[in-house]
């Protein structure tokens, strides 16, 4: 058997093989799953809110668009910039920072009476909310190897609910209370959190040190793109399956708070609940990846979210559609996103975050332009023009499948005790 799939599954750390591992207890993953997703679900808050705050704050309507892009972009810096720290920061202290600062920034956007400090306030919340990638790195580091998919995949759920539910919590509160409220409990909620991941995260990692310099921790995370095809790869399957993912769900508000629908906030914010099956796609993609069988379920998953835009279409005259659409759509997006991750985490455990960062800076780029093109396409072509662009990125996504899946047949299922050479450092990088 070759391939990089097949390589990625079989570098596993050569530490697993010296002695038994402790395995944390399954609620402390939970606890993970937890935190991811409220510290995502930021920067989801503002979709069903856009207009509310654009009346509130007198914005106009390209500056109330560029309150979900501004929050992307900082997201992505915060990918590139912050997360690759936790190869060489103690991950409890960087999780727990990161947190109270978050909180900080979500008191500002409560609290914003100008545009400009609302825009600022986003942006910062996106940097700060990038600490959910230093903990799924962080799980995925205490997981034991055989089990690496499924505890990838347990986290990623909460990331998922997290999204999801964000539309849902964000419509419902700004209904009964105003947009301001959803951040100020975010806020709350936050620290909270902090204060409990404080008291229970392990306090060291059993990572191997590295003395990298800041600027050697960046480069190495583009010499880590320039050497691992695989992470090339998958980064690409992220771009595109994220940019089908937020042509969705940043344009659906928009044909349903028109006729025939006139939908409020929490109605629209109810989707999310739909779309929660996707958590169930993340745990059990997780499960098939420990099994070997990472590119059939890229495959298949691929081939599901370009099939979801059939019946997205048909949005505007049955709703039944629209809920089969989301199903379909959320289920394959998250399935190709934790086997994605559970990959490119095995090609260098002592480089998780930076390789886990890197990937979801394409997860990044892929959402900010699925976002922008979606709502500017609709304002130009209406909600047909949308599903079209959302079904070109899924159609793009499986033929790019189609041409490489021989290259990357899937992995042998992991064992516990499964031992190879471990892969050459780049933590050395110059």
């Amino acid at each position: 058997m070759s391939g990089d799939d097949e390589t990625a599954t079989r570098r596993t750390e050569a530490r697993s093989g010296e002695g038994a591992v402790p395995v944390p207890p399954r609620g402390l993953f939970i606890l993970f799953a937890v935190a991811c997703g409220a510290a995502v679900a930021n920067v989801y808050f503002s979709q069903p809110l856009l207009v509310t705050m654009g009346h509130d704050l007198a914005m106009s309507p390209a500056l109330v668009g560029s309150v979900v892009t501004l929050t992307h972009v900082g997201y992505g810096l915060g990918l590139f910039f912050l997360v690759p720290l936790g190869d060489v920061a103690d991950r409890r202290r960087l999780i727990v920072a990161q947190l109270l600062l978050l909180v900080v920034a979500l008191a500002a956007v409560s609290a914003a009476r100008t545009a400009a400090i609302l825009l600022v306030g986003m942006a910062a919340t996106g940097l700060l909310a990038v600490v959910t990638q230093t903990l799924v790195a962080f799980a995925a580091s205490l997981a034991p190897p055989a089990g690496r998919g499924r505890v990838v995949g347990q986290v990623t759920s909460g990331v998922v609910i997290g999204i999801l539910l964000a539309r849902t919590a964000s419509g419902l509160m700004a209904d009964l209370a105003g947009w301001r409220s959803v951040y100020l409990a975010s806020a709350s909620l936050t620290a909270l959190l902090a204060l409990v991941l404080y008291r229970v995260l392990p306090r060291h990692s059993d990572a191997p040190p590295t003395t990298l310099r800041y600027g050697q921790l960046l480069r190495s995370t583009i010499t880590l793109f320039a050497r691992e095809r695989l992470l090339r790869l998958r980064a690409l399957f992220g771009l595109l399956i994220f940019a089908a993912f937020s042509t969705l769900w940043s344009s659906i508000a928009l044909p349903l708070s028109e006729a025939p629908y006139f939908m409020s906030h929490s109605a629209i914010g109810a989707l999310g609940l739909i779309g929660v099956a996707g958590a169930l796609a993340a745990t059990t993609a997780g499960r098939l990846n420990d099994r070997g069988l990472s590119r059939r379920t890229t495959g298949v998953a691929l081939a599901l979210l370009a099939a979801s835009w059939l019946p997205l279409a048909f949005t505007r005259s049955s709703l039944w559609a629209l809920v089969v659409g989301v199903v379909l759509l959320d289920l394959a997006v998250q399935a190709v996103h934790v086997t994605n991750q559970t990959l490119i985490y095995t090609l260098h455990p002592e480089a998780g975050s930076r390789l886990i960062g890197g990937y979801m800076v394409f997860y990044s780029i892929g959402s900010a332009t699925g976002a922008i093109a979606a709502t500017s396409l609709y304002e130009v072509a209406g909600w047909g023009a949308v599903c079209a662009l959302g079904a070109a990125f899924s159609c793009l996504g499986l033929a790019l499948w189609a041409f490489t899946r021989h290259s990357t047949p899937d992995p042998g299922p992991r064992r516990q005790g499964d031992v190879s050479e471990r892969s050459p450092s780049l933590l050395a990088e110059r």
